[in-house]
């Protein structure tokens, strides 16, 4: 028999049990349930009941961070970093995000730097590793992943505290060698060929070159910021049940439920050549040569069509002698080619971490010849069915001896001069419709006067002005020279919050933004995603090789499938420039180096009235002669 207490005590459970249970609705909601899927008769009935009765859980939130050394694109280490969260009442893998890797080094840097860059990554992987499976881990536990906000604020209050540390810990080390060492170090100028040696007398010309600014430090372990930021930007789309791309949208434009109703897609720059800086050839002004599919393509068109004029170029770079050179245009035109020329050198055979071509050329007309060529022989004309793009990526060609850029080997230009050779270069090839970084950031007069002088006919990009957005953020400014637009690289400390406020700023000032992959691409496809979200007018992804770069050309290739089907995809009409020789305002002198903006102003660039925007029209000239 049952003692006499057994009965009282369940009873009391019992009561107990229908308190919890009514407390919580649960009799309602399994009426409800029922006689909603009775209608339904659902194949899987418990299937259903799953879904209906999960709509009623408990949101997800971070239960652990992971995170592990990779290899990116090029085999260099880089941070991969896992979310999990408490689902349901268990723990599960949500997603990772790999980090892209960028270096200041220089393509011709001596292998003690290079060997000492290695050992930085490599440092700074294992120190990201160690943040994110310790401090961040227990930081963030508990926090939804769908407040980017609050993750990004706490991530920011994590690096600023680390910075603060290093400062203390470089103060201490400099405290304790100040006694040690009285005498002066050379110190090189990196990121530039030469630097002037101690003693040595400097001309006027030099003296007003403006001095390289020093390279922002990068503290060992900032990839854990913002590898940690994309990866519960990418959780946050997963638990929603939403691409990340759209996740990024309703973030930037504070749309907490409605999708927005149609989105644009940004422009591929695709890199067909990338131009050896330091080959036997002579031509240094070249870095990439990148086409532009015409804004009526659809993405998946364009492609296409860039593909048949690579396979083009691919086709006349195989043969010896059959690389188009001015000879080659002049004697299309009739005229007996001048024989006295020299040939240009037969291209490198190798393909870059790019994902194009290495090439190397004795002049700045050949390669452009080269293009103009191969869409000619596919029934192509350049300024209508294609357009050009030109990375320069001049802050690799200053000599600070003479104070000039070296364009072709043994051939120098100053700031001014390079003004006038881009002028020239695009009244004889109108079809090139962006520049990007034509001059050093430092450049700040010359960068207004190719604005003015350019800017109504193409794009001019910077692109390592832009490189530290973290640092343009705090500024609360825009520390860049005047231009079109910048080019945004995910890199290191940047935060997704970081890029949806400096793309906002962006827009706000009437600049075209464009998302570009750094220089060790991972296989993480995220940043088409982020792209698309921000709103960008461009991106710049590399060349159709290499699988860590086609993967995202893949991913922007679904996108476009996808707003389509939903018919959300809106497309440009057109690519419209800025005439900066239309403000109102005079510019301010600008000759002299000018300090970083007050964090209360903006740049006189900035703070001007509304520019006049100029279309590209419908067809351009195609002027091949050269002199």
């Amino acid at each position: 028999m049952e003692p006499c207490g057994g009965g009282g005590r369940l009873a009391e459970l019992r009561r107990e049990a229908a308190e919890y249970y009514r407390g919580h609705r649960v009799p309602q909601r399994v009426e409800e349930a029922l006689n909603a899927l009775f209608p339904l008769c659902p194949a899987d009935l418990y299937g259903a009941l799953a879904n209906y009765f999960s709509t009623f859980s408990k949101a997800p939130v971070i239960c652990k961070l992971a995170g592990r050394k990779v290899l990116d694109g090029v085999g260099k280490p880089t941070l991969e970093v896992e979310i999990h969260c408490t689902v349901k009442n268990y723990e599960k893998r949500i997603c990772s995000a790999i980090m892209s890797s960028h270096s200041h080094v220089p393509e011709n840097a001596s292998p003690e730097i290079k060997e000492g860059d290695e050992k930085e990554r490599s440092d700074t992987v294992a120190t990201a590793v160690e943040w994110v499976n310790e401090s961040l881990n227990m930081m963030l536990r508990d926090l939804k992943p769908t407040d980017q906000c609050e993750v990004d604020k706490m991530l920011g209050e994590y690096f600023r505290k680390k910075v603060e540390e290093k400062k203390e810990i470089q103060k201490e080390e400099e405290a304790a060698a100040a006694p040690l060492s009285c005498a002066p170090s050379a110190v090189a100028l990196s990121g530039g060929k030469k630097a002037a040696k101690p003693g040595k007398k400097m001309s006027s010309t030099e003296r007003t070159i403006p001095p390289a600014e020093p390279i922002e430090p990068v503290l060992c372990g900032s990839l854990a910021i913002g590898g940690t930021s994309l990866a519960v930007a990418k959780a946050g789309a997963t638990i929603n049940h939403i691409p990340l791309y759209l996740h990024i949208a309703l973030l930037k434009y504070n749309q907490l439920q409605d999708s927005p109703k149609e989105m644009t897609l940004p422009r591929p720059m695709i890199t067909l050549l990338n131009c050896e800086k330091f080959s036997p050839a002579k031509l240094q002004l070249v870095k990439e040569v990148m086409l532009i599919p015409p804004a009526q393509l659809s993405l998946k068109q364009g492609i296409e069509r860039v593909l048949d004029v690579q396979k083009e170029v691919m086709r006349l770079l195989e043969p010896a002698g059959k690389v188009p050179s001015p000879q080659l245009a002049d004697n299309k035109k009739g005229k007996a080619p001048n024989t006295g020329k020299k040939a240009p050198p037969p291209p490198l055979k190798r393909v870059s971490h790019l994902g194009c071509l290495i090439t190397g050329w004795d002049n700045l007309e050949q390669p452009l010849l080269l293009m103009q060529t191969a869409c000619n022989n596919i029934g192509l004309e350049l300024g209508t069915d294609m357009y050009l793009a030109i990375n320069c990526a001049a802050h690799e060609l200053m000599d600070y001896v003479k104070g000039k850029y070296e364009i072709l080997t043994g051939t120098f230009k100053s700031p001014d001069e390079m003004v006038d050779v881009y002028v020239e270069l695009i009244n004889k090839f109108p079809s090139i419709i962006a520049l990007v970084d034509p001059l050093r950031k430092e450049d700040r007069q010359q960068w207004n006067n190719i604005c003015c002088a350019l800017g109504s006919k193409c794009y001019l990009i910077a692109e390592d002005a832009a490189t530290n957005i973290s640092k343009l953020k705090i500024d609360q400014s825009m520390n860049v020279p005047m231009c079109s637009g910048v080019v945004l690289k995910y890199i290191n400390q940047t935060k997704v919050s970081d890029l949806i406020e400096f793309t906002g700023l962006l827009d706000g000032q009437r600049h075209i933004t464009i998302l570009g992959s750094p220089d060790g691409e991972s296989s993480d496809d995220s940043l088409v995603d982020l792209a698309v979200g921000l709103g960008a007018r461009f991106i710049k992804l590399g060349g159709l090789s290499r699988g860590e770069r086609v993967t995202k050309y893949n991913r922007l290739l679904a996108i476009e499938e996808e707003l389509a089907k939903n018919r959300t995809l809106r497309f440009e009409a057109n690519f419209e420039f800025t005439d900066f020789a239309e403000e109102t305002q005079p510019e301010k002198e600008l000759s002299d180096v000018i300090p970083p903006p007050a964090q209360d102003s903006l740049p006189p660039q900035l703070s001007q009235p509304a520019l006049q925007v100029h279309s590209l029209p419908a067809h351009l000239p195609n002027n091949n002669t050269l002199t």
